[in-house]
């Protein structure tokens, strides 16, 4: 039950009661005034329940929000205590590191007490063993003090000074000894080494004159072949020449044959080989039809004309030789 039907009950039973109060004597006055008091007692019924709807709508809303900061509380103790936890792994994470930490030193400090007793336990054994050598080297020092009392050294010590320079001396004269035979040994490495160039430059200059010689035979080849070629060009050039003079001497000789028969024409050089040649052509031409009509001419007239040609050149020789 609301506000709103509370007041409804209660203006309805207030009605009746005033109703009742005023039966006796209901004036329109009365009416009246009940009437517009029945309307203001509506009208704040109408604003109670706007009121009310604001109020319900208020408190939903701050329902609504208290709701939410429930859950962001929760969500926040939620967070502290992942926060808590989380701080408290990284507490045991530090403690469990450091415990860690605690342990590696511990061992590392065992690691080292156990060298430190092993090196201690070494370095006692060394002391014994000095001292027995000590022990031991007494019977020397009764030998070196039996030979001072021969000798005259004033005491030990001396005599152990000039025993120590003597090894000194000797380490100076073998150290002397061993630096002679190093630089001897190095003379006799870079001696090795030069013999070893020399032969290799020895066996580089032989196969270079191999190589030579090789060329040389191969130019000798050469050259007698080119030789033997230059002797077959100068015989077949001496040929050639013997040959040329035969073919001018008998060229001439035509010419002379046949130079009675040229009428009007100038005498040619001797020499002028090319042009009798010429001249020659041209008589056989101009007396080709005789000598197809009469034949082979007859052995008379050919020595006739070898004995004119032979003529003309002694005269022509005489004639040269007087000159």
């Amino acid at each position: 039950m609301n506000c709103r039907t509370v007041r409804e009950e209660q203006g309805t039973t207030s009605l009746p009661a005033a109703a009742a109060a005023g039966c006796a004597t209901p004036t329109p006055r009365d009416r009246t005034a009940a009437f517009f008091e029945l309307q203001e007692r509506r009208h704040e019924l109408l604003k109670l329940d706007a009121q009310t709807e604001e109020r319900r709508q208020v408190l939903e809303t701050l329902q609504l929000r208290k709701e939410e900061l429930d859950k962001k509380y929760k969500d926040v103790e939620e967070f502290h205590s992942s926060y808590d936890m989380f701080l408290k792994d990284e507490e045991t994470d530090r403690v469990a590191e450091k415990a860690e930490r605690e342990r590696k030193e511990g061992l590392q400090k065992e690691v080292e007490i156990k060298r430190l007793k092993e090196e201690y336990a070494g370095l006692t054994e060394r002391k014994q063993e000095l001292q027995r050598r000590v022990q031991s080297h007494g019977v020397y020092q009764d030998f070196m003090e039996r030979v001072v009392k021969m000798t005259t050294f004033p005491d030990v010590q001396q005599p152990a000074a000039h025993l120590e320079s003597l090894l000194h001396f000797r380490g100076k004269l073998r150290q002397r000894e061993s630096e002679a035979q190093e630089q001897a040994d190095q003379q006799r490495r870079a001696l090795q080494k030069l013999e070893d160039q020399r032969h290799l430059l020895q066996l580089h200059k032989n196969n270079q004159l191999s190589q030579l010689y090789k060329k040389m035979e191969k130019m000798c080849s050469e050259a007698l072949t080119w030789e033997r070629k230059w002797n077959h060009i100068q015989e077949t050039a001496a040929m050639k020449t013997l040959l040329l003079g035969k073919i001018k001497i008998v060229t001439l000789n035509l010419y002379e044959m046949i130079d009675d028969e040229v009428k009007g024409e100038e005498g040619v050089d001797v020499n002028d080989t090319e042009t009798q040649l010429d001249k020659v052509r041209m008589f056989i031409q101009d007396n080709e039809d005789i000598v197809k009509q009469q034949g082979t001419p007859s052995r008379a007239k050919l020595s006739l004309m070898c004995n004119k040609g032979q003529k003309r050149k002694e005269q022509r020789g005489d004639k040269t030789r007087k000159q």
